[in-house]
């Protein structure tokens, strides 16, 4: 709403800010005083239309995972297959990560290896920014 001043001029006033929480849902709302209603009405009915839809089926919603999915995870499976009997660069590594379909920052991939050389999977030679990872045991070592 706004109001006339004494010039007759209109000024506005700030708009109101609201948070709803339905359920696990969070909503923020900020408009204007005279939408606030409007703007709820919105919200419920949109809310209850999603309500009433009707779930996908277990089997529908979550996909089984066909291969690894975390940076670490490929790197063990790349290990397992052999891959580090001999020395891999940085760059070898992302860009065989790459080939096979996943694309992780080059310094995600520099943890996940520093973790497996932590974990005696693999070891690592040469200096820093240089290192060449190769395996310390073979995979069926345990």
């Amino acid at each position: 709403m706004s109001e006339k001043t004494e010039t007759g001029s209109k000024t506005e006033r700030p708009p109101v800010r609201i948070t709803m929480k339905i359920g696990s849902m969070e909503f923020e709302i900020e408009c204007r005083e005279d939408q606030v209603q409007e703007m709820v009405q919105k919200i419920l009915s949109t809310v209850s239309e999603y309500a009433n839809k009707p779930m996908p089926s277990p089997a529908e919603s979550i996909p089984t995972p066909a291969r690894a999915e975390t940076c670490r995870g490929i790197l063990e499976r790349i290990w397992k297959e052999g891959w580090f009997v001999e020395p891999r660069s940085l760059n070898d590594i992302h860009m065989e990560m790459t080939r096979i379909g996943y694309h992780y920052d080059r310094t995600a991939v520099a943890h996940a290896l520093l973790d497996l050389v932590r974990d005696g999977l693999l070891t690592r030679e040469g200096k820093p920014r240089r290192y060449v990872y190769v395996q310390k045991r073979p995979p069926n070592a345990g």
